[in-house]
């Protein structure tokens, strides 16, 4: 029987959930795709993806973390042994999978996968998360043509335009056809505006402590309110109007209510929650991390020019601005539904999809491999 697609693939990625997250979509496609494909996915023993890859019912192999540093440091004097060391475990990998395609997304995994894919012959595709490259992807793209982006002004030599690979229940949603099931099992009423509170699993202080103080003003205002905290910040909402819900939690299972329940969301601007966003067509407030590179800002970029979100310093995230900017917007049916068009407008539901045939055609581009 002649293959139409490749049989053996190895995802390499971790560290963060902006990795695992796109790795996690790739690998369910691929699975639909064909039940009987092998995956195995690459990491290091400490991240997310030693937990989040095996309870998927993947299978899972571990190298070195070898940090990549920008400046002079004790990592700079070490990196070649380093790097030579997990280059060596990436290879065993690729080996024991007998692997005709490996696939990358950034992060201290995937340059030892990319260095070892090479030397095997082995077809490479990177796919990159965020708007401005890391360093590992940057370095991968030296070895192949097949590149996915997930953001237009990404700078990375034939980058090409895919979007976020992301969950089935996220592409899936309906958020319209399930609004009044997904408020009244998060406690929510029916009849008055809601809105999403996020700093992600971790939270994010600035938000929690500025929407803490501003429960009376967003009740007396008629604005429901769904907040995650993060783990171990929830906390209990007091003041106001106590018909007009303030729903405290420390997480949400379902993120994907929490979206179809929701009219907007003031969040980080993370790749992850920029792309879910826009996928499912919510404005988006979004409040960059003051800190790091600068990544989170170029994230809204696009959604934000064309108007289905706006960008807000963290510094002036406070009660005062959240009575002068988000109670009007939350009270705005038209503004808020101009939002949603533009966010939909630059959101990409089939980036799995998309990076999966990519996979196939390095396969059949070129690989030493049958």
């Amino acid at each position: 029987m002649t293959l139409t697609r490749p049989a053996r693939i190895l995802l390499a990625g971790g560290g963060t959930a902006g990795h695992v997250s796109p790795l996690l979509a790739l690998a369910d496609c691929l699975r639909r795709r064909d039940p009987e494909v092998a995956i195995l996915a690459l990491g290091t023993g400490e991240g997310l993806e030693s937990r989040l890859v095996p309870e998927r019912g993947y299978d899972f192999a571990t190298i070195p973390k070898v940090p990549l540093p920008r400046r002079p440091s004790g990592d700079l004097v070490r990196l070649p042994v380093n790097l030579r060391r997990a280059v060596a475990s990436a290879g065993r990998a690729i080996e024991q999978i007998d692997a005709q395609v490996v696939v990358g997304f950034g992060g201290y995994v995937s340059t030892p996968a990319y260095l070892a894919a090479r030397k095997a012959g082995v077809p490479i595709v990177i796919h990159e998360q965020n708007a401005r490259a890391g360093i590992a992807n940057k370095v991968g793209a030296r070895f192949t043509d097949h590149i996915g982006v997930t953001f237009p002004g990404t700078k990375l030599a034939g980058g090409r335009v895919i979007g976020m690979p992301l969950r089935p229940e996220i592409v899936a949603l309906d958020r319209a056809a399930v609004r009044a099931q997904a408020r009244a099992g998060l406690g929510l009423r029916e009849d008055l505006p809601v809105l999403l509170v996020t700093g992600g699993s971790l939270g994010a202080k600035r938000l929690n402590d500025a929407f803490a103080a501003s429960v009376a003003i967003l009740r007396d205002a008629g604005v429901q309110v769904l907040h995650a905290t993060g783990a171990g910040k929830d906390f209990i909402a007091l003041g106001g109007d106590e018909s007009v819900p303030y729903v405290v939690m420390p997480y949400v299972d379902r993120m994907d209510l929490a979206y179809a329940a929701a009219d907007a969301v003031v969040c980080r601007a993370g790749a992850n929650t920029v792309c879910e966003l826009t996928a499912v067509g919510l404005p988006g407030v979004y409040v960059p991390l003051p800190i790091g590179n600068g990544e989170q800002r170029l994230n809204a970029a696009d959604v934000v020019a064309a108007g289905g979100g706006v960008l807000v310093e963290d510094a002036d995230v406070d009660p005062a601005w959240v009575a002068r900017e988000i109670v009007p917007l939350l009270q705005d049916r038209s503004r808020l539904e101009a939002m949603s068009l533009a966010a939909a407008s630059v959101g990409h539901r089939d980036a799995d999809e998309t990076l999966a045939d990519m996979v196939t055609q390095a396969w059949q581009a070129g690989g030493s491999r049958g």
